[in-house]
């Protein structure tokens, strides 16, 4: 297809009309050129085509599909084997539907548990978060289907979402909520971008030209397609302008006139809406290009996987006196409405019309197991019913074992609204605690998509969490419980014991149309390590069946220069008697004597299959990315000099080994220095000692006027401590007179031209 071509060909009325969509699914077509319409469809983690009414938020029925686990599940495999296939299912499944694009991964940080969107979101971590978006899109694509990265950016609360504006400094940015689109859309190249609703220290998201072409087009490279999320165009015209190619859903030819007499007037060139116009086209025809027909879509070979990618995923974080996994000769008591109707997905955009459910119960059934069964609360009220839980306690007590199916109702976390608190229903709660007065081995089975208190958490024996496991969740709690499977999901983020231990507690979802990002680049567990910080399960956290033994960690130099990269190594051994998975995580703990930067963070990971009593060796390569943090006085990533920890292990709190580094920072930066500068800040540069030596002692004479006086406490080192954080004006104001501010002006462009 020659795109200039046709463009040339084209009137502006026409070429405006391919900037935003029929409807809410489909582009527009150009019949004059030629131009079929292509169809998107919801996502991520399974296909919401809606063939009759549709909408955007899940309120009317769509084709009956494959649900496929959640993306808070399947961030818990560590696993991007796993998301590329099952990107390439979800492919196989829109060529089958004559889908051009589905509207995923979704990748916001998850920076409140609160955010009723969370379950569509992979991690706390941008790299996580990344990685695995990069692995799902590449698989999708590989179908010749296309994605669209999601929801760029910053958006990460559902309250006023089309109006709050998100303050957030450069920094934050850059390293936390820019940080999970980065990787992702460098390596995978997604076909489309989606903007979000938000506004980014005040300006639309849609219509914001730092983000949507400076970073994202220009810096980082992308060359495709960046749509709006469903509603989410503020100003047509300026978001043309800023990069917004594609608004979706249509507007009726509203906002198409606006570009028109925009163009008409002046105030947008068409050459700007050329090129989107072009982007587009090349979008629609990479699709049809390729376009297959007659699609074969395998629902129950599909159906199976959802339920292998739940297995890989399903985290165990307790297992006191070895509870797990279940004696298949024991009676046990199947406990709570989740294990026949279990909650797999959540609310709003990404519902999938299932057309096969499994259910623990269903998964179980015929297997010869002495079960016996209650259901111990209704998932649609809150009340506590004491007649369920008697008849639940009841069989606790004829049972060997009870296992609890429990978590969060539909209502309590959705698309277009924030959870109110990170408590589970008090009927449940209660359920569990009247449980455990006639029973000591209880397991507890959770359903949610972000995290729970659990107040009866150290009475419990095991706790398995499912997240939202998709619609073959039941077989895989049956093959976790009962050790046909060994468990092997971590953590993508932080369950912290109270709400109000979240760094974003006393900020979100802010005030009005205003949220401040306070917390900076402490989200998560770099807020928690940091303030070492009792949790009730830490990030990357995970147990298994068997056990794994760390030894041999390697870095191939002990002294590196920022711009070179470390390989480093370690050996993993399953020691116990079954075979497992484990996930092997490197973190980098920084120097703190600068800049405050997290103790550590999550640089690379991998998770490793091992037989019984089998050893693998682990690599990893840590570029310069891996060390450095953004700086916003020279606006780009800096690795500071110094001294910095590898550490290795299971989870962000249990770091079998470490090894030090030192690295020299080669890249020259520039800071000005003015008469507001500290002498501390300037006391560690060699180059600058003999141009502060007159300063230094100008401004020390005081004390060593008093030295004859001072207290023993009253050291030299105690009056360079002092200094450390005296401006240089100091001189002028308490020095020993020999400095007037025309003399330090002097003495600090000599300093300037020191470091240039």
């Amino acid at each position: 297809m020659d795109y200039k071509k046709i463009i040339s060909s084209m009137t502006l009325e026409e070429k405006a009309s391919l900037c935003s969509g029929r409807d809410f699914w489909h582009t527009k077509a150009v019949k004059s050129q030629k131009i079929p319409e292509i169809m998107v469809s919801d996502g991520p983690h399974g296909l919401r085509k809606q063939p009759k009414s549709p909408d955007h938020l899940g309120t009317y029925e769509s084709i009956k599909a494959v649900c496929f686990p959640a993306a808070c599940a399947t961030a818990s495999s560590f696993d991007r084997s796993l998301l590329l296939k099952m990107g390439k299912a979800i492919g196989v499944e829109c060529q089958s539907e004559n889908i051009a694009t589905i509207l995923g991964p979704a990748v916001n940080i998850k920076r409140s548990p609160l955010c009723g969107r969370n379950f569509e979101y992979f991690s706390e971590d941008p790299l996580l978060a990344t990685e695995l978006a990069g692995s799902f899109i590449k698989g999708v694509q590989s179908k010749n289907v296309g994605t669209s990265i999601k929801h760029f950016t910053a958006n990460n609360q559902e309250t006023r979402r089309l109006t709050v504006s998100v303050k957030a400094d450069e920094r934050t940015m850059r390293e936390i909520y820019l940080a999970a689109f980065e990787g992702a859309i460098r390596n995978a190249a997604p076909w489309t971008v989606m903007c979000s609703y938000n506004r980014i220290n005040g300006l639309h998201a849609s219509e914001n030209k730092k983000y949507l072409t400076d970073i994202l087009r220009d810096e980082w490279g992308y060359e495709g397609v960046v749509m709006s999320d469903w509603g989410a165009v503020n100003d047509r015209a300026k978001g043309l302008a800023a990069g917004l190619d594609l608004e979706m859903p249509g507007s009726y030819g509203i906002n198409d006139r606006e570009i028109i007499e925009a163009v008409q007037n002046g105030t947008l060139s068409e050459k700007v809406l050329d090129k989107t116009v072009e982007r587009i086209l090349r979008w629609i025809d990479k699709y049809e290009s390729k376009k297959q027909k007659d699609v074969k879509w395998d629902k129950d070979a599909d159906h199976e996987l959802a339920g292998k990618i739940e297995e890989e995923s399903a985290v165990l974080l307790k297992n006191e006196d070895g509870i797990l996994p279940l004696d298949k000769n024991d009676t046990i008591a199947v406990i709570g409405k989740f294990a026949k109707a279990p909650r797999f997905q959540g609310g709003g955009s990404s519902h999938i019309n299932s057309y096969k459910v499994t259910s623990f119960m269903d998964a179980a059934k015929g297997k010869g197991h002495d079960i016996i069964y209650a259901d111990g609360y209704d998932p649609s009220k809150e009340e506590i019913d004491r007649t369920l839980i008697a008849k639940a306690v009841n069989a606790a007590k004829k049972s060997d074992v009870a296992v609890v199916f429990a978590g969060l109702p539909d209502i309590f976390e959705s698309e277009g609204y924030d959870r109110q608190n990170m408590q589970m229903p008090e009927s449940q709660n209660v359920l569990i605690s009247e449980i455990l007065k006639v029973q000591p081995n209880v397991v507890v089975v959770l359903h949610n998509g972000s995290p729970v208190e659990m107040p009866w958490e150290k009475d419990v024996k095991g706790i398995f969490e499912m997240y939202l496991g998709g619609q073959n969740v039941g077989l895989a709690e049956y093959e976790l419980l009962f050790g046909k499977a060994n468990p092997r999901g971590r953590l993508p983020e932080t369950f912290p014991k109270k709400l109000e231990d979240n760094p974003s507690y006393l900020n979100f979802p802010g005030h009005m149309d205003s949220v401040d990002y306070a917390e900076g680049v402490f989200v998560g567990y770099r807020y928690y390590d940091s303030k070492n910080m009792e949790v009730l399960f830490p990030f990357g956290h995970g147990l298994s069946y068997t056990t794994f033994k760390y030894s041999n960690l390697k870095v191939s130099k002990r002294k590196i220069k920022d711009s070179d990269t470390l390989t480093v190594s370690v050996d993993v051994t399953n020691i116990g008697r079954m075979a497992g998975k484990e996930v092997v995580q490197i973190y980098v703990a920084p120097p703190q004597d600068g800049i405050p930067r997290p103790v550590h963070e999550l640089k690379a990971f991998e998770k490793v299959s091992l037989r019984a009593g089998e050893t693998k060796t682990v690599s990893f390569d840590l570029n310069s990315r891996a060390f450095a943090y953004w700086d916003k006085e020279i606006h780009d990533w800096y690795v500071a000099a110094g001294d910095y920890m590898i550490e290795a292990g299971s989870s962000s709190r249990d770091i079998k080994y470490t090894k030090k580094i030192n690295i020299e920072s080669t890249m020259k930066r520039i800071p000005t220095i003015t008469e507001n500068t500290c002498f501390g800040d300037l006391l560690g540069d060699p180059r600058l000692a003999d141009t502060l030596k007159p300063l230094i002692k100008s401004y020390l004479h005081i004390e060593k006027e008093e030295k004859s006086k001072a207290s023993v406490a009253d050291t030299e080192k105690m009056y360079m401590e002092w200094l450390r954080y005296t401006p240089l004006r100091g001189v002028v104001n308490m020095g020993d007179g020999s400095f007037d501010h025309e003399k330090l002006a002097k003495v600090i462009q000599a300093l300037q031209n020191k470091i240039s």
